[in-house]
């Protein structure tokens, strides 16, 4: 028999934590601003100190990352997202590396304990179900781990499936809230994102799974495939770029081996036209991070397409995602999941894609990585690379070859001091791969 559901109020509900607690937050659109806001409430009275915050990255304010706060939470968080990222830059805040995929074995191997989780649901169903909607996440497994669980229910939470259902049973507090979940909008691509956009799109096949990460990159990226067939989504997020494909029938999941027809994904990251998409929608189903992140899972469909970004690139192929020498900018997250599953696919291609300079026009491809600059993705597991200028596969290739060709898509601006530094990193013999590139 599902219990009867007895709503409290915030502050009411945040008196579970106390000192030394861990606690894990809902992430992206999902983060629980009510209670957020009455448990810092709780750390201004000083009523507890130590608290532990763990979450993916957040939308809108995250407040107990304040300096203020020094000593009452400390942020670990599994990515840094931009609102946090000055705080955890100056050392208010911390980050721990960790795979997308791994972040929900932190806690059910114990690694990490889970004291209090604080979710935003859905309204429950006729059996006693209510959905974690945009984001699953490593949120069910802290569910599952949590010593006590205080659910906001949300009128404004999409009833997601897959692995989205929880049964209210699961949850210890209930608190009602009705604000709008947090949206993110993206830019119209500029010109250089159009034309990484382009040279990615030719590399993807009708037919194929994609895989693509946030921002206008992807965006473009998507834009250019209205003349695909038969294109799968198994991937970690999506946002509305995805939408005009579903609708004109270029996605449908057809030519998938697992979850045919389905859009996989564990979060979402977009307008409200987005969650209004997911709401009630069997054809989309939101699964644990552990599944959408395995590689040996994604690597089950074929043509899986994997398009993630980069900060830096060296001339032997190192991949810089996380870090801008020295300060922390994002995380690891899901990039070495899919490139990794996407190589393994039948017929799967791995892309990094990215700007070949900064907005202050400084190459982003560079002799050798910043120091302090951390190396998400090795030089072993890099496949094709793109820039405005091209796209240029590295596997397989010498270390030689791949300063050649990674040289042939940087910005001509910044190609003759790359070519110079290769020439004094390998010596004459460069030249000679250089004629027999065609580069």
């Amino acid at each position: 028999m599902t219990k009867k559901i007895q709503f409290i109020s915030a502050a009411e509900a945040v008196k579970v934590i106390k000192s030394g607690d861990h606690v894990h937050l809902s992430s992206v659109a999902s983060a629980p601003q009510c209670l957020i806001q009455a448990m810092c409430e709780r750390g201004r009275n000083k009523e507890f100190e130590h608290v532990h915050i763990h979450h993916l990255h957040t939308e809108g304010p995250a407040p107990y990352a304040d300096p203020e706060f020094e000593g009452i939470f400390q942020l670990d968080s599994f990515f840094v997202g931009s609102n946090v990222r000055k705080v955890t830059q100056s050392g208010y805040a911390d980050y721990i590396p960790v795979f997308l995929s791994e972040t929900q074995k932190l806690y059910r191997s114990g690694v990490l304990p889970c004291n209090v989780a604080m979710i935003q649901v859905s309204p429950p169903d006729a059996h006693g179900y209510v959905s974690l909607g945009t984001s699953v996440d490593a949120t069910l497994a802290a569910v599952e781990c949590a010593e006590t669980v205080i659910a906001v229910i949300n009128k404004h939470v999409p009833r997601s499936f897959g692995d989205a259902f929880i049964p209210v049973d699961d949850i210890d507090l209930f608190v009602e809230d009705d604000q709008p979940l947090e949206e993110a909008h993206f830019s119209v691509p500029n010109e250089v994102e159009t034309a990484i956009g382009k040279h990615c799109a030719a590399l993807i096949e009708d037919g194929a799974c994609l895989q693509m990460g946030i921002g206008a990159i992807p965006n473009a990226v998507l834009a250019q495939l209205t003349g695909h067939k038969n294109l799968g989504i198994h991937t970690e997020m999506f946002a509305d770029g995805v939408l005009p494909l579903v609708e004109s029938g270029v996605i449908n999941g057809k030519n998938k081996a697992i979850d045919k027809g389905k859009m996989v994904s564990t979060f979402l990251m977009g307008s409200q036209k987005v969650y209004d998409f997911i709401d009630n929608n069997p054809g989309v189903a939101m699964m644990d991070v552990g599944y959408t992140n395995d590689p040996f899972v994604i690597a089950k469909n074929p043509k899986v397409t994997a398009i993630n970004s980069a900060l830096q690139v060296d001339l032997t192929g190192q991949i810089c995602a996380d870090s801008l020498g020295t300060k922390f900018y994002s995380g690891v997250g899901g990039q070495v999941d899919f490139i990794y599953g996407a190589s393994r696919s039948e017929g799967g291609k791995a892309i990094l894609a990215m700007p070949s300079v900064t907005n202050k026009g400084i190459s982003k491809i560079a002799p050798e990585l910043t120091l302090g600059a951390g190396v998400v993705t090795t030089r072993s597991h890099v496949h094709w690379f793109v820039t405005e200028f091209g796209a240029v596969n590295l596997y397989g290739k010498s270390l030689q070859e791949r300063a050649r060709l990674i040289i042939s898509v940087a910005h001509p601006d910044h190609r003759e001091a790359l070519d110079r530094a290769a020439f004094e990193r390998y010596g004459s013999h460069h030249h000679y791969i250089k004629a027999k590139t065609g580069c």
